[in-house]
C-alpha cells in the first residue's frame, strides 16, 4: 500500500470527542433532537456526489468508530502540486429553516509523517455553499460557490517504520444562514490534503410543539441571527381562554428553547385545569367563573345533573338573588316576627318585637311594616296614606322596634310587621308576617305651619297663622314663643293669644327675632311649628337727623369712605403682584410636576414620557423579578438609530387598575429628569401587551451588591468619585425641587464604566418651591436605617433629609455594602439616633470623608450640608488627595460615633471580658480566653486576621469588634501618647 493510502476500515479509534461541541441549554421539556437534512452515515448505499475531476474524491465503504458500515469520501494526491478536487453533495432542501448546522468528521494526515511531499502536502481543506430554488444539474462550477470556512483538523494521524497506524477522528461544526432560498449544495475542495471525509450532518434547529400554561406553541423554526427571539403567539387548548387582555406568548431562542412566556390561557367556566387540559366540572360540581381554579360542590340546598356547569340550581322553595354569587348556598324567606306588642301614647304607636325563629339562611334580614286604617266595619281597610310618620323607617330596618306617628285621634289601625331578607321577593309562597290592631285616642294639635307677618315696627311686630291641619278637638289657646336670634333659644319669652293673631310689644330695634308657635287642646300642647325669622325697624337718631341737616358732614363722610376703598383697592393690587412674584417661573427653570396632580394618569405619561412601538423592542432575557412583574434585558432599535442595550421592566398578569397607575407613575416621575447621574428613561408601552417600562441598562446592577462582589478593589479616590456622581445626580433633583426619599446604595445603578445613577422613584414625593417645605405623609413604611430623624418621627420629608441618607450612602460605599448598624433593631437605632450617636468610620475610611458624612447626620436638618456644598467638597477631595486625611467638614458641633448604640471609655475597663460585655459580643469571650489575648492593650493590636483566626465567622460580628478595637487604639494613643502602634 502506498504512503498515501487511507483505509479506515482498519483505523483504530482514540479520540470521537468533537473540539467545539455545540451547546444546547437546559430546555423546559428536556433536550430535543434537531432537525436532521442529510445525515450520510445513515445511508448505506452509494452517496452518488459529485466529484470533479472523476479522479479527485472517490466514495469508498468502510466502517465506523462502532464498526457499522458507512459509505465515505477520500482524496489523498498529495504528491503532486495544485491539487484542486471539488466534491459537492446531492440537492438540500431547506424547509422553514433560515440558519444551518454543518457537522463534518473527518481524519487527516500528518504531512511530516509523509516523506518527500514537502510543498505539496495540505493540512486543511474548504468548505462551500451554492443556494439555489432547484437542483441545477450535474455541472459544478466554483465562482457560484460562497466559501463557509477553511476546516484544520486538531488531531492528525501519522504511520510508523513497522506499519503501526494511529487515527485521530476530527469533528468540526460550521453555521450557514441567514438563508433564503429554497434549498442548497455544499461543496469540499481540497488542495493537496490526505483527507477522509467520514460523515456529513446537516440540519437546523426548532422549538419544538408544547403546551405551557394551557397554550399550545407550534413547532417553530429558530431565528436567523444567534442572539434573536422569535415571538410566538399561543392558541388555547380546548374549553380554555385567554386570560384578560394578556393573549399567551413565548420566545423562540436561536438554540431551540422557548423563553420569556408571557400571558397565559385559563379553563372556562364549568372546566378545571387538568394537566396540560380542561376537564369538564363533574355532577354535583360547579366553577362559576375562568378566574376560579378548581370546581367546587354544589353549595347547600342547590344542585345539578349534569357535567361542565357553571353553576348549581336550587332546589323547591330556595332561591338565590341577584346579587348573591353562584358559591352562595340557596335560602329562602324567613319566618315571621315573634312575639309583637305595642304600646300606644294618644295618637303615637310603638311596636316592639323579636326576630323570626327561622331567617332562611341568610344574614340580610330586615323588616318592613304595613299600616292599614280600618273602619268600624270588619275588612274594610285602606292604606295609612303619606301623612303618618315613621320612625327610624317604614322599610328596612335593621332594628326590631319602630314608632308610628301622627295617627288620627280616635280611629281603629291595622299594623303589619314582615321579617323579609334578600329572597324575600322572588319566593311565590303566601307572605308571613306578625299583626295587630290598635284603637288611637285623643291627640295633641299638630304644628302651626302657616305664620305671616302682618306689620313690623321699631318695637313690635304683629303676627297671624292659619289652624293646624289636624287640631284633633278643640284649640282653646295658641303659645307664641320668641326670642332674638344671637341668643339663640337659651332665653325666651312666650305670649298667648285666644284667636289665630297675636301683636308681640317690647322688642328692640334693628333686632332680629325668632318665633315658634303651637296650639293647646286638651289633650295638650302640640309641638312647636317651624322657626320665623323677623328684624325690628331702625331708631332714627340725632345724629342721623343733624347729618341729613348739614352738607359738610355729609361730604366728609363720602371723602373718608372713598379714601377707605382707595387703599383697600392698592392694598389687593399689592397683594396680587406679590403672589405673581411667587408663583411664576423665570424662563428656563425646570421644576418638577407631581403625576398624582393630574386627574387621569395616562395624560401625565404621555406628556413626560416617550410611547415607543413594541415591535422596537427585542426581549432577550430575565433578569429579575419586580414589584410589579419580570424585569428582563434587551435591545431597543428606533428608526434611524442605533440599537441600544435596555432593561425592560413588564406589568405583571392580571394587574389592577391601581397597579398600572402604580406602575405607570414612577415612568411620569422619571421622564421629566435628564442629567447623567439619574437613571435615564427611554420610553414606554402602554397600547400594547405586556405594559413596560424602557430604561437605559446598568450593567452592573445595584451599588450594593457591586460593591460586596468587589470588596476592597477600588481605590479611595474611585469610591469618592463614585460619591461625587451621586452627589451630583441628588443636587439636580433637589433643584427641581424633588425629594427622593428612599436614597440607599440598593437604589444606585452602576454602568459598565462605574458612572453611579440614582434610581427608584417609587418612594418620592414632591416639595413646593419653599426651601423650608416639607412634604408631610400619614403613614406607610420608611427605610429607618437610611432615613432622617425629624422623617421617623414626624414624616417629614426636605431635601435635608436626603442629605441625612446621602451621608449613609457614603459610610454604605467606604464600607464596600456593609448594612448601616450592622443587627441592631430599628427601634435600637431610632434610640441611638435620639440619643446623639452616629456610625463609626468604616475601616480604612479618610477622616476627611467620615467628617462629611457626621455634617449630613446633623440633628438640627439646617446644618446640615447642601447637595451643592457636598459636591464642591468631593471635588475638592478629587483634585486634591491629601484633604481626604484632614477632617474638614461644614459643621463643628461634636458627634458621638455609633458603637453598638454606645462609645464606651475602654481605658475603663478592667478586662477583655468587660469589653466584650459592653459592645454585646460576651458570646465570644472563651475565643479570646483561648487564644491569650487577657489584656486590652493585646486587643488593641489584633488585625482582621487576627479576629478571624478566633473562629469568628460573621461578617458583621467582625466588622463591629475591629470597629470598637480601632476606637479602641484612639482612646489608649490620646491617653497615653504612644505604646500602642496602629
Amino acid at each position: 500500500m502506498s504512503i498515501c493510502a487511507i483505509d479506515i476500515d482498519m483505523w483504530p479509534v482514540t479520540n470521537t470527542q468533537p473540539r467545539a461541541p455545540v451547546r444546547f441549554n437546559h430546555l423546559p421539556l428536556g433536550f430535543l433532537s434537531p432537525v436532521i437534512l442529510l445525515d450520510s452515515k445513515a445511508q448505506q448505499t452509494e452517496l452518488e456526489w459529485i466529484s470533479y475531476p472523476p479522479n479527485g474524491w472517490e466514495e469508498i465503504s468502510g466502517l465506523d468508530e462502532n464498526y457499522t458500515p458507512i459509505r465515505t469520501y477520500q482524496v489523498c494526491q498529495v504528491m503532486e502540486p495544485n491539487q484542486n478536487n471539488w466534491l459537492r453533495t446531492n440537492w438540500i432542501e431547506k424547509g422553514d429553516a433560515q440558519r444551518i448546522f454543518v457537522e463534518l468528521k473527518f481524519t487527516l494526515r500528518d504531512c511530516n509523517s509523509l516523506p518527500g511531499v514537502v510543498g505539496t502536502c495540505k493540512e486543511t481543506f474548504n468548505l462551500y455553499y451554492q443556494e439555489t430554488d432547484s437542483e441545477v444539474g450535474r455541472s459544478l462550477r466554483e465562482n457560484q460557490y460562497v466559501k463557509i470556512d477553511t476546516i484544520a483538523a486538531d488531531e492528525s494521524f501519522t504511520q510508523g517504520d513497522l506499519g503501526e497506524r494511529k487515527m485521530k477522528l476530527n469533528t468540526e461544526v460550521r453555521i450557514i444562514g441567514p438563508l433564503s432560498r429554497r434549498g442548497f449544495y455544499l461543496a469540499f475542495q481540497d488542495v493537496g490534503a490526505c483527507i477522509a471525509l467520514v460523515s456529513v450532518k446537516v440540519y437546523y434547529k426548532k422549538c419544538w410543539s408544547i403546551i405551557e400554561n394551557l397554550a399550545t406553541f407550534p413547532d417553530t423554526v429558530t431565528g436567523s441571527e444567534f442572539s434573536s427571539l422569535v415571538e410566538v403567539e399561543g392558541m388555547c387548548v380546548s374549553d380554555a381562554e385567554e386570560e384578560a387582555d394578556n393573549s399567551p406568548k413565548m420566545h423562540c431562542s436561536a438554540e431551540g428553547e422557548w423563553l420569556v412566556p408571557i400571558g397565559k390561557c385559563i379553563c372556562k367556566a364549568g372546566f378545571h385545569q387538568k394537566g396540560d387540559a380542561c376537564e369538564p366540572c363533574g355532577r354535583g360540581f360547579y366553577k362559576s367563573s375562568s378566574q376560579d381554579l378548581q370546581c367546587s360542590r354544589c353549595p347547600a340546598h342547590s344542585f345539578n345533573d349534569r357535567e361542565g356547569s357553571w353553576r348549581c340550581d336550587c332546589e323547591d322553595g330556595y332561591y338565590r338573588a341577584l346579587s348573591d354569587p353562584p358559591s352562595v348556598a340557596c335560602t329562602r324567606p324567613p319566618s315571621a316576627p315573634q312575639n309583637l306588642v305595642y304600646n300606644i301614647n294618644q295618637t303615637t304607636v310603638s311596636l316592639e318585637w323579636s326576630p323570626p325563629a327561622d331567617t332562611g339562611g341568610r344574614n340580610d334580614v330586615s323588616y318592613r311594616v304595613i299600616c292599614r286604617r280600618c273602619s268600624w266595619e270588619p275588612e274594610e281597610c285602606v292604606p295609612c296614606g303619606p301623612n303618618v310618620g315613621y320612625s327610624p323607617a317604614q322599610s328596612g330596618l335593621v332594628d326590631t322596634y319602630v314608632t308610628i306617628m301622627d295617627l288620627l285621634a280616635h280611629a281603629n289601625y291595622t299594623f303589619e310587621v314582615e321579617a323579609v331578607n334578600g329572597v324575600s321577593d322572588l319566593s311565590r309562597t303566601q307572605r308571613l308576617f306578625a299583626a295587630v290592631s290598635i284603637a288611637t285616642g285623643q291627640a295633641a294639635p299638630s304644628q302651626v305651619s302657616e305664620v305671616i307677618k302682618e306689620k313690623v315696627q321699631q318695637r313690635s311686630i304683629q303676627l297671624s297663622w292659619q289652624e293646624p291641619h289636624q287640631p284633633n278637638g278643640v284649640i282653646t289657646e295658641y303659645e307664641i314663643k320668641y326670642y332674638e336670634k344671637d341668643q339663640k333659644d337659651r332665653i325666651y319669652s312666650t305670649v298667648r293669644s285666644k284667636s289665630t293673631s297675636a301683636t308681640v310689644n317690647n322688642l328692640k330695634p334693628s333686632t332680629a327675632y325668632v318665633f315658634q308657635i303651637r296650639a293647646f287642646t286638651e289633650a295638650g300642647y302640640g309641638t312647636y311649628g317651624p322657626r320665623l325669622e323677623i328684624t325690628t325697624k331702625e331708631e332714627a337718631t340725632a345724629a342721623i337727623v343733624s347729618s341729613e341737616q348739614n352738607p359738610v358732614i355729609i361730604i366728609a363722610v363720602v371723602a373718608v369712605a372713598g379714601t377707605i376703598i382707595l387703599v383697600f383697592m392698592v392694598f389687593v393690587c399689592a397683594c396680587q403682584l406679590a403672589f405673581l412674584s411667587l408663583t411664576v417661573k423665570f424662563p428656563g427653570t425646570k421644576t418638577y410636576i407631581d403625576p398624582e396632580t393630574y386627574e387621569d394618569p395616562n395624560r401625565a405619561v404621555h406628556q413626560f414620557a416617550k410611547e415607543l412601538d413594541a415591535s422596537c423592542i427585542k426581549i432577550e432575557r430575565v433578569i429579575g423579578a419586580g414589584e410589579f412583574g419580570e424585569v428582563c434585558s434587551g435591545r431597543l432599535k428606533l428608526p434611524g438609530k442605533r440599537d441600544v442595550s435596555v432593561a425592560i421592566k413588564t406589568l405583571k398578569v392580571g394587574y389592577t387598575e391601581k397597579q398600572r397607575r402604580e406602575f405607570l407613575c414612577e415612568a411620569s416621575i422619571m421622564g421629566q429628569f435628564d442629567h447623567p447621574n439619574v437613571v435615564h428613561l427611554e420610553g414606554v408601552v402602554t397600547r400594547g401587551k405586556p405594559v413596560m417600562i424602557v430604561i437605559e441598562y446598568m450593567e452592573n446592577g445595584s451599588l450594593d451588591a457591586f460593591l460586596r462582589k468587589h470588596d476592597g478593589q477600588f481605590t479611595v479616590i474611585q469610591l469618592v468619585g463614585m460619591l461625587r456622581g451621586i452627589a451630583a445626580g441628588m443636587r439636580y433633583l433637589s433643584d427641581m425641587g424633588y425629594v427622593h426619599r428612599d436614597l440607599a446604595a440598593r437604589n444606585i445603578l452602576v454602568n459598565s464604566n462605574l458612572v453611579c445613577k440614582v434610581s427608584d422613584f417609587g418612594l418620592s414625593r414632591v416639595i413646593d418651591d419653599d426651601p423650608e417645605a416639607v412634604y408631610t405623609t400619614t403613614g406607610g413604611k420608611i427605610p429607618v436605617r437610611w432615613t432622617a430623624p425629624e422623617a421617623i418621627q414626624y414624616r417629614k420629608f426636605t431635601s435635608a433629609s436626603d442629605v441625612w441618607s446621602y451621608g449613609i450612602v457614603m459610610w454604605e460605599v467606604m464600607s464596600y455594602g456593609e448594612r448601616p448598624y450592622w443587627d441592631m433593631s430599628n427601634q435600637d437605632v431610632i434610640k441611638a439616633i435620639e440619643e446623639g450617636y452616629r456610625l463609626p468610620a468604616p475601616m480604612d475610611c479618610p477622616p476627611g470623608l467620615h467628617q462629611l458624612m457626621l455634617d449630613c447626620w446633623q440633628k438640627d436638618r439646617a446644618e446640615r450640608p447642601k447637595f451643592d456644598q457636598i459636591v464642591g467638597i468631593l471635588d475638592k477631595m478629587i483634585r486634591n488627595p491629601n484633604t481626604l486625611k484632614t477632617p474638614v467638614g461644614t459643621c463643628t458641633r461634636p458627634i458621638s460615633p455609633l458603637l453598638d448604640q454606645s462609645t464606651p471609655d475602654f481605658t475603663a475597663f478592667r478586662s477583655v471580658g468587660e469589653w466584650l460585655e459592653a459592645i454585646k459580643m460576651e458570646r465570644y469571650r472563651d475565643n479570646f480566653t483561648a487564644a491569650g489575648y487577657s489584656s486590652l492593650e493585646s486587643v488593641a493590636r489584633m488585625s482582621i486576621e487576627d479576629v478571624m483566626s478566633l473562629g469568628i465567622t460573621l461578617v458583621g460580628h467582625q466588622k463591629k469588634i475591629m470597629s470598637s478595637i480601632q476606637t479602641m487604639r484612639a482612646q489608649m494613643l490620646h491617653l497615653h501618647g504612644t505604646g500602642v502602634q496602629v
